[in-house]
């Protein structure tokens, strides 16, 4: 095996078409406790859009690699990491700002935020479910605490994180709401969404509080839709948002209704992949994939995702953008994938 790899190094904040450069360095080594992995995909996702413009400098020096989520094989472990062996399929989330990412053909992390990748996913599959799968199983279950016949409603529920949400929230017995435009009314509700509301045709708040209110708010949008989240909140309703926002908005409707808020960053964990690996196996829970790009077109991928010039025809596709870093036999899922 070589002794280097391939990265897409952040060189520069800033624009996608500037800010990366293609690198080779050193294939690192496992530490004790460590396995070192060949990423066979990862994915792009709204916090390295933000980390890549900047907003995160304070917390990563440059050049660096970002990127959070893995899917691969463990071809090399470090002292004392015997929960793997080379061969061994596995998926996680990478920390946070560690400044050796996940945009790379190796990568070197604990054993104890590993887990077994369900053998239901492609590794594809596998690297687009990773960090929105942990970031709402956090949310849902972990904060919010969401029970068997409680109304949850799940804010933007075509996109990565949504579109998660809407499936664990309704594999927890819960009765889903999400906004979402139109066009992807029978997506979400194919995904288990029990109302769809069209946020951009009116006000989401009249309709909500026409149903009863809700038990749940999963925010991942932000502004003014979070400012207005606690006016349909039921009595001792949870509200959970992962968007950063500057200061906290609307608390005395809040106060109104005894409502409990948590501000989300997740964090990775080995527990978490395995208790969403269930789920995935009962079939309650599948990726949804916008699209599919290698490793070379990470900007274009930071571009699709932005929502801004059409990258191979597509426009900002539903679900993830998921990155190819090795060729890999295995064809994406025609039951995942999104045209």
């Amino acid at each position: 095996m070589s002794t280097s790899m391939r990265v897409m190094e952040l060189v520069r904040f800033g624009d996608a078409d500037t800010a990366f450069a293609t690198r080779e360095v050193p294939r690192p080594a496992p530490g004790p406790g460590q396995v070192l992995v060949r990423v066979l995909a990862t994915s792009v996702n709204p916090l390295d859009l933000q980390t890549r413009r900047g907003d995160y400098r304070d917390q990563l020096a440059l050049p660096a690699v970002i990127g959070n989520d893995v899917s691969g094989v463990v071809v090399e472990t470090g002292p004392g990491a015997g929960d793997f062996l080379p061969g061994d399929e596995v998926w996680y989330l990478a920390p946070m700002f560690a400044g050796q990412g996940t945009y790379a053909e190796f990568h070197v992390v604990d054993q104890a935020l590993v887990a077994r990748k369900p053998a239901r996913l492609s590794h594809v599959e596998a690297a687009a479910l990773a960090l929105v799968g942990v970031t709402v199983w956090e949310a849902l279950v972990e904060r919010a605490g969401v029970r068997v016949g409680e109304r949850v409603l799940v804010h933007g529920g075509a996109g990565g994180v949504g579109s998660a949400a809407i499936q664990v929230a309704s594999a927890l017995g819960a009765e889903v709401v999400t906004t979402a435009r139109a066009r992807d009314h029978e997506f979400v509700t194919e995904l288990g969404a029990d109302v769809a509301i069209d946020f951009s045709a009116g006000d989401y708040v009249p309709q909500v509080r026409a149903l009863g209110g809700v038990d749940v708010v999963l925010d991942t949008v932000g502004g003014d839709t979070l400012a207005r989240s606690p006016e349909i909140l039921t009595d001792r309703g949870r509200l959970v948002s992962i968007v950063d926002i500057p200061e906290p908005q609307n608390l005395l409707a809040a106060w109104g209704v005894n409502a409990t808020y948590h501000f989300l960053f997740v964090s990775p964990g080995r527990a978490k992949l395995t208790a969403l690996g269930r789920l995935v196996d009962q079939g309650k829970l599948r990726p949804v994939i916008g699209t599919v790009l290698p490793l070379t077109d990470i900007a274009q991928a930071h571009t699709l995702l932005e929502g801004g010039s059409a990258v191979q025809g597509h426009r900002r596709p539903r679900g993830k953008i998921a990155v190819a870093v090795h060729p890999m036999d295995e064809p994406p899922s025609r039951t995942t994938s999104v045209p």
